[in-house]
């Protein structure tokens, strides 16, 4: 995968050793806390650091709602089984909140606010210190609303603080036998949808079928951009060449169309990150 494939030559093994020594030796000063745990690389791997240094006194924390996919609860109680660190699930209600569902540019902010609003009830309720979510050293390059809740809310940031970036956090990863190490990057389903088009359940639930249907057809990274009537799919570049054959392209078709697209299209830039937020960057027309 082409995110994964360069790591081992962008890590300078003793400099990133010495940084999750601090990143350890900053949780192991804490209380307790509590972690926001999606199961994804970052946040996996920040619960296993947090659960190594505090023990029980460390809580892994998954917010449940419906844009949180089936499939990424499933890859999250995998990592919970195999490092028997402690998790427990949340409801969050953000659909509740009419900024949320509005979909402008900071919906990430009304979702991480909920969230940490959530954890923040949980940690008074158990007596826990702190709390901390897994953004990264390489995360503030990029558009993230939801780094302004956490810091209204006074959740700490242990990897950036550590200036882990996202190739050193899966390196540490792989080292520590964690099974999200090699695992593609996910985001919660509403970053399907484009910025002003409302979401809700029903769009979610189309999406996350989707994404099923492509992952039961043996591709990896991908993402499915709901515009409306269209479905717009991103496949990675290194999986591009057999999502490009007639048969594949007719497989699409067959799967998508029963979800209730009229047109079904394969992006030819193939997955990026954040290709939602490109509407952002762009010059207003005259």
């Amino acid at each position: 995968m082409t995110e994964i494939v360069s790591i081992a030559s962008e890590i300078q093994e003793p400099r990133t050793l010495a940084k999750e020594e601090r990143l350890l030796g900053s949780l192991a000063a804490l209380d307790s806390v509590l972690v926001a745990f999606s199961g994804g690389a970052d946040s996996a791997y920040l619960a296993w650091a947090a659960h190594r240094a505090l023990g029980p006194r460390a809580l892994a924390v998954t917010a449940v709602s419906p844009s949180f996919s089936a499939y990424d609860r499933e890859q999250a109680e995998i990592v919970v089984r195999q490092t028997g660190m402690r998790h427990e699930c949340i409801e969050t209600r953000e659909f509740e909140n009419p900024l949320y569902v509005a979909n402008q540019a900071d919906r990430c902010y009304h979702c991480k606010d909920e969230l940490f609003h959530r954890m923040e009830q949980l940690a008074r309720e158990r007596g826990v210190s702190a709390l901390a979510y897994g953004i990264n050293a390489d995360d503030t390059h990029d558009f993230r609303p939801g780094h302004r809740a956490a810091a209204e809310h006074q959740v700490l940031a242990p990897l950036l603080d550590a200036s882990l970036g996202k190739a050193e956090v899966r390196w540490l990863s792989r080292r520590a036998s964690l099974p999200t190490w090699d695992r593609p990057a996910s985001a919660c389903l509403s970053s399907r949808v484009p910025y002003g088009t409302p979401v809700t359940p029903e769009i979610l639930s189309r999406i996350e079928r989707g994404e099923r249907e492509l992952r039961r057809l043996g591709f990896r990274q991908f993402r499915v951009r709901d515009h409306g009537r269209l479905a717009r799919i991103e496949i990675a570049p290194d999986e591009m060449g057999r999502a490009l054959a007639p048969e594949m392209l007719r497989q699409f078709v067959e799967a998508f169309k029963p979800l209730g697209y009229d047109y079904v299209t394969l992006d030819l830039e193939g997955y990026r990150q954040g290709s939602l937020n490109a509407e952002l960057r762009k010059e207003p027309r005259p």
